[in-house]
């Protein structure tokens, strides 16, 4: 539960009491969403670019079905992915924080989106500055992998983005909604507050309407598929939602196509294509929800949303966190997992997640603290 102030997100808390078996699912869940997203980006990686007859060319009748080799190895991340992850970092120490009063989730989810823009040009880690947490000082994640010049631009100093002043106020690319899988985990919050913090988070970087209500969009579905609800159910929820926000046509009329395109016959790229229109976001969010809704299991589902010629991995990572959110961890293909760059951060990064989740005051409560969560979490 929460409340909402004319300034945006202000509290939320679940107050749930969790079983066993209700964590496990929720981990699961976690683990899914954040793997299905990777998983997708780096299937969509390498035909980021490529037109369609390209791919067919390069991979076949059927297009990329397949790990293929990006940045010099299967199984590679993009920009995406990073940004994702620094999406969860960031929303664990906006939990971390609410002990101290002075919380405000965007904020804390700005600081972290900087923390990943420092990666973006610094050589590597500096152990000096205790506290970034432990996320920053993964070494691996120093790569430029091709980042959106919206991310960079939007968190390129110390403003942070609103929605009454948004950055890059032009922007309605899809990068802003394939990092806001992560809000949509949390559980506990009311659907409402999930949205309005992914809308106003994805203003940091991609201030037209478009671009930031897509973002919110795909939290509130990711938000019903990990509370157990079908996609088609939790999609309905969006459009709701959407109806409510100034500028939510494009974006509701885009997730009513991809409804509509279920009953359309056999999937295939062409129809894919069409989804997809320019590659903004709305666009790139309608193929993912037709992809997930469509796909006889993870690896068909996938396949079928990179094979197009536009923004391959966003439409990868789009879908994947929806599959993931809604089957768990245990439905992703292992041998992709197996070969998945980064993968040990993500299950720590996860598995971090579901306890401050799920466990949080009995690691930074008032009735006693965890001296390594706040090492790893700085509350700073």
């Amino acid at each position: 539960m929460g409340v909402m102030t004319s300034g945006g997100v202000t509290g939320a808390a679940s107050g749930a009491i969790w079983g066993r078996s209700e964590q496990q699912d929720f981990r699961s869940r976690v683990r899914g969403t954040l793997l299905g997203a990777a998983l997708g980006d780096a299937l969509g990686a390498p035909l980021d670019g490529l037109a369609l007859d390209s791919i067919h060319e390069a991979y076949g009748a059927d297009g990329l079905t397949e790990l293929a080799s990006a940045y010099g190895r299967r199984g590679a991340i993009t920009d995406l992915t990073q940004l994702t992850l620094f999406t969860v970092d960031g929303l664990i120490r906006a939990q971390v924080r609410r002990d101290t009063g002075a919380w405000h989730p965007p904020t804390d989810l700005h600081r972290a989106y900087r923390r990943w823009r420092a990666t973006q040009s610094d050589w590597g880690p500096d152990e000096r500055r205790k506290e970034d947490g432990w996320l920053a000082r993964e070494e691996w994640l120093y790569v430029r992998r091709d980042p959106a010049l919206a991310c960079l631009l939007g968190l390129g100093d110390e403003t942070m983005g609103t929605l009454e002043a948004p950055k890059n106020p032009g922007e309605a690319g899809a990068e802003a909604a394939a990092r806001s899988g992560p809000f949509g985990l949390l559980v506990g919050w009311e659907p409402q507050l999930v949205m309005q913090l992914a809308v106003e988070c994805a203003a940091q970087t991609h201030g037209h309407p478009t671009g930031y209500l897509a973002a919110g969009a795909y939290a509130v579905i990711v938000h019903g598929l990990a509370r157990g609800e079908s996609l088609d159910a939790a999609v309905q929820r969006a459009l709701a939602m959407l109806a409510a926000r100034p500028g939510h046509q494009q974006v509701a009329e885009a997730l009513q196509r991809a409804l509509g395109a279920v009953r359309q016959g056999i999937p295939s790229p062409a129809r894919v294509a069409d989804l997809a229109g320019a590659g903004t976001a709305e666009g790139l969010l309608s193929v993912a929800v037709y992809c997930a809704l469509v796909g006889e299991d993870v690896r068909h589902g996938l396949s079928l949303s990179v094979n197009h010629g536009g923004p391959s991995a966003a439409t990868g990572a789009l879908t994947g966190g929806l599959l993931g959110a809604l089957h768990g961890e245990t439905a992703l293909p292992p041998a992709w997992l197996a070969e998945l760059e980064g993968r040990p951060t993500m299950l720590v990064l996860a598995d971090d997640f579901a306890m401050e989740m799920t466990q949080g005051p009995a690691l930074h409560g008032p009735a006693g603290s965890s001296p390594g969560w706040l090492t790893r979490y700085p509350r700073a």
